[in-house]
């Protein structure tokens, strides 16, 4: 091996090792480095989506460098470039969401999170049941639309720009009026949460 392709204690050979245990193992090596520390990382493949879980996890906190793409023999230098994670723009709350689109339009992407974060579609007339809310205090804000959040003891208007507490366990509701309904939902990361229009 050539010494641009980096010495034998500084490649890290997934070549041999199961599919689904690569992407975990390559990424505690990068979280183990200081910033600026690197290391090769050896692949019998380009790992394009391994660059695309680098990107979506990571984006700007790392320098991606193809040593070598012999067939079976795929090299790369991964090197940190800050010590976490770097703050970013998700999403555009303000831009148009595909048409037809119901219920949870979106979410937030990034696996390694305290957070869960999602936009909420309401059709026109649509909504979603009153229930018990989930073990976690929601925060709530309303990007565009009107309706009508339904509480234990009365109704709550919803505008644009209202933002909502909505405590844990609390009995809640929503209805889309007439122009519909979309919103963001902020809060401490759980199991999967569902919602559908009441429709659905």
């Amino acid at each position: 091996m050539s010494a641009a392709a980096g010495q034998e204690s500084d490649v890290l050979d997934v070549s041999e090792v199961p599919k689904p245990e690569r992407h975990p193992l390559i990424f505690a090596r990068f979280r183990s480095l200081g910033v600026g520390e690197s290391f090769v990382l050896r692949n019998d493949h380009d790992p394009r989506h391994l660059r695309e879980e680098f990107e979506r996890e990571l984006p700007g906190a790392y320098r991606w460098e193809y040593l070598s793409s012999e067939p079976g023999d795929w090299r790369i230098r991964l090197t940190r470039l800050s010590s976490t994670p770097l703050p970013r723009v998700l999403v555009r709350t303000d831009g148009p969401l595909a048409e037809g689109v119901a219920g949870a339009a979106w979410s937030i992407p990034v696996a390694d999170r305290d957070l869960d974060a999602n936009i909420i579609v309401l059709p026109p007339g649509d909504g979603i049941d009153v229930h018990v809310g989930p073990d976690v205090d929601v925060l709530v804000h309303v990007l565009d639309g009107s309706g009508v959040l339904l509480t234990e003891l009365g109704e709550v208007a919803l505008e644009p720009g209202a933002l909502v507490f909505l405590p844990r366990r609390s009995r809640r509701g929503f209805r889309a009026e007439a122009s519909g309904l979309r919103y963001l939902t902020v809060h401490r990361k759980r199991e999967s949460l569902l919602l559908r229009p009441a429709g659905a």
